[in-house]
């Protein structure tokens, strides 16, 4: 239940909170995040600190509930984004909680490199027709691909419901829900019916070896869905399934395209080589230089 409270109070609600954080090693600038939310104030407005000045400000939630979320932070190591539900991704603030994955910057780039990719590929329709978002968590390569593909129709995929649920609301939200269609399944299962009839495959399938998933930050390993991070022995296995699966239901000319962790490319290409169903094999590096995105046409 929110409240309204002056821009002194809060300010030293803020400053507590930023002292607290900094003791705990967390970055004090997730509490201006959190306040961008709650209270709806601007990034100008907190590092200007204007607001100090303001004689009401309207809470979504009370000072107090504000303190017991951002104790959860501190003590729990729950992640800012599933404290507020929403993250900002892209152009999108994307609804989350902890069934799905919390989509990271570096994921933005993914929907860039599809539109690098189109004119490449022979298809003189690839930029319409079905195109399919496999693992698809909140369903924020979904949205981006239905944003940038304004012909084309989007199926997305997920094992869990819980994610699904979030990922159709993200849909609904952003104006999305009759051009996105979700499905719930075992990566292209439930997808049959689009056997030899999909234009491009783009995935964040789960990468993480297993054996390195304890030794994530506790805001991922104790947080996060594993089912969206375990890639089985070596982080490879959901990778490996995709390279072998995805071929039957691309066209000649198609697009497979997929994030994976640093240290992958080379085998990633490798693989995909091997397979003998693709071409045009190019890897891609994230903004921070780490070669993150693995492109291959259908032959």
């Amino acid at each position: 239940m929110g409240e309204t409270v002056s821009g002194k109070q809060l300010s030293q609600w803020q400053n507590w909170a930023k002292k607290e954080s900094i003791a705990s090693k967390i970055s004090p600038n997730e509490v201006d995040w959190l306040l961008q939310e709650v209270a709806e104030l601007t990034h100008l407005e907190l590092r200007l600190e204007t607001f100090k000045n303001r004689s009401k400000i309207p809470l979504k939630q009370s000072l107090s509930e504000l303190t017991d979320l951002w104790q959860q932070r501190l003590t729990c190591r729950l992640p800012v984004q599933y404290l507020v539900g929403v993250t900002p991704w892209r152009k999108f603030k994307i609804k989350v909680s902890p069934d799905v994955l919390i989509p990271r910057p570096e994921t933005e780039y993914i929907i860039d490199i599809v539109l690098k990719a189109i004119p490449e590929s022979p298809l003189f329709d690839i930029a319409s027709g079905n195109w399919v978002d496999l693992g698809t968590g909140s369903g924020a390569i979904a949205l981006g691909l239905a944003d940038i593909l304004t012909n084309a129709t989007i199926y997305a995929v997920d094992r869990s419901r819980g994610a699904l649920d979030i990922a159709e609301d993200n849909a609904i939200e952003w104006g999305f829900a009759e051009r996105i269609h979700f499905k719930q399944g075992f990566w292209w299962t439930p997808l049959e019916f689009l056997r030899g009839q999909v234009n491009g495959m783009v995935s964040n399938p789960p990468y993480i070896p297993t054996e390195l998933i304890a030794t994530l930050d506790p805001e991922v390993a104790y947080h996060e869905p594993h089912i969206a991070l375990d890639g089985g022995e070596g982080g490879l296995e959901s990778i490996r399934y995709l390279i072998e699966s995805s071929p039957p239901y691309l066209r000649s000319g198609g697009i497979w395209l997929i994030e994976m962790m640093a240290g992958q490319a080379e085998q990633v290409a490798q693989l995909l080589a091997c397979q003998g169903s693709y071409q045009n094999i190019q890897i891609f590096p994230d903004f921070a230089g780490i070669e993150r995105f693995a492109l291959a046409y259908r032959r």
